[in-house]
């Protein structure tokens, strides 16, 4: 039979292509925009929400109570008095290398936010997972006597609570940096901790887990079955905590945080969003939690002045497949025979969240898919230009600023919002998301694979 001519969820392939032009390109592998037909107002969006603004509040307090325990336990957290945050970065060479490399030019100005440097685990995960590892540590001393309101939380950092930890496991699923957070977080706190990693995941990411005292397990298969298996064994054991990306709300809230920190951030480098200084935000997306998070605070602070893309690779685009099928966690890259093998690892995942598909649909702006080839590229574009060393998912984002000239549904849709004009006192934001903690010899031969594509 025909690949086209089989059903899937109650459709054959060309029907799935006949609904939506971004299938059939997705479908087809090539590089595409998906703008999504129901987001509605910020403010309508919000009111029938499940989670609100002091859901992230709370959890932006439970990080400044943790910040203590941060300048003990992490040195290198002492500079910024405990607060894990990432540095907001104009890179106007960039802008020259991308507008060069595009044959195009760039309306407003460039940012980036670099959680690629991030303290503890070098990526965005740092948000997400480190918080979720705070909260259930914090609710066992609660629910045990150790911790009282009021108390200095370097108190974690001891031998009391560690030997209480020690009690407890914690699980995760990941391709590589999720599992870094989880897994060096909670071996710092005591707890006994096992990472489930696909294949993709990059051995040295194995090793350094390793080297923290971190169970790792290790799959033939990808990242769906990484999680679905270190689910499975979690359940069997009633002190084990599973974290899980694929529906975790506290890894979400932790993520959202991010929106309030930029906001300051915005702030002090004079910064205005509004409707004539328009905020657009790239995030490289696998899973989908961590920029579903982000996406969502940066909707809660900056409304509709905000315009969030997620970004993902060509043979990756489970979120952009599942919204726009609006089948979520349903479908998967891999029922159309896609391959979901990317040089992205972080995003190499066939299957997305459908919490964070569900619940992103009033509030996303949309999708877009680009091809391995592009972020090597821009990888060594980056080194060259800003000298800012990354992982390729994390340059996912960069493609974002040169949707307008290369995609029609991109160009329709700011003429529909009527923010061709406005683009240009606007400000574009690309997520970095991971990359320091690359050891040298790996991102040598990344870069020369960038280098090797520009000729």
């Amino acid at each position: 039979m025909d690949k086209k001519e089989q059903i899937i969820l109650g459709k054959t392939w060309e029907e799935w292509e006949r609904e939506c032009p971004a299938v059939k390109d997705m479908l087809n592998l090539r590089e595409t925009v998906w703008i999504n037909p129901d987001r509605i107002p910020c403010g309508e969006a919000v009111k029938s929400c499940s989670l609100t603004m002091e859901d992230v509040l709370d959890a932006s307090r439970r990080l400044e109570r943790f910040a203590p325990y941060f300048e003990k336990a992490f040195p290198e957290t002492a500079a910024t008095h405990g607060i894990i945050e990432s540095p907001l970065k104009r890179i106007p060479e960039m802008k020259k290398a991308l507008e060069a490399w595009g044959q195009t030019e760039i309306s407003g100005d460039l940012w980036a936010k670099l959680d690629s440097h991030l303290a503890v685990s070098g990526s965005i995960k740092a948000r997400g997972g480190i918080y979720e590892v705070l909260k259930h540590a914090e609710d066992i001393a609660l629910e045990q006597g150790l911790l009282r309101e009021g108390d200095n939380y370097q108190v974690f950092d001891s031998d009391e609570f560690r030997s209480l930890f020690s009690k407890y496991s914690i699980g995760v699923g990941s391709t590589g940096n999720l599992g870094l957070s989880i897994g060096i977080m909670s071996a710092k706190l005591g707890f006994q901790v096992t990472v489930h990693m696909s294949a993709d995941a990059r051995q040295w990411k194995k090793d350094m887990l390793r080297s923290k005292g971190v169970i790792v397990k290790e799959y033939a298969s990808d990242y769906s079955v990484a999680v679905k298996e270190g689910r499975r064994q979690a359940e069997s054991d009633p002190h084990c905590y599973f974290v899980d990306d694929e529906n975790s709300q506290t890894l979400f809230l932790g993520y959202s945080v991010a929106a309030l920190r930029l906001k300051k951030q915005f702030e002090e480098q004079n910064i205005t969003v509004d409707r004539e200084h328009p905020l657009f935000v790239y995030l490289p997306c696998g899973v989908g939690g961590g920029p579903g998070g982000v996406a969502f605070g940066l909707k809660l602070v900056f409304g509709d002045d905000a315009h969030c893309f997620f970004a993902e690779p060509t043979h990756s685009c489970c979120m952009m497949l599942g919204m726009a099928t609006g089948k979520n966690n349903e479908i998967s890259v891999q029922d159309f025979g896609i391959d979901n093998v990317t040089i992205a690892d972080g995003l190499a995942v066939g299957r997305a969240s459908g919490f964070v598909g569900a619940f992103m649909r009033p509030f996303m702006d949309g999708c877009y898919s680009l091809d391995d080839s592009r972020m090597y590229e821009m990888l060594a574009l980056m080194a060259d230009s800003e000298h800012i060393f990354l992982e390729p998912s994390a340059l996912a984002g960069m493609y974002g600023p040169l949707l307008e000239s290369r995609f029609p549904a991109f160009k329709e849709y700011l003429e529909r919002e009527g923010l061709e004009a406005a683009r240009a006192a606007g400000t574009q934001l690309v997520w970095l998301t991971g990359g320091s903690m690359v050891p040298e010899e790996e991102m040598r031969k990344y870069y020369e694979s960038g280098r090797a594509l520009l000729g």
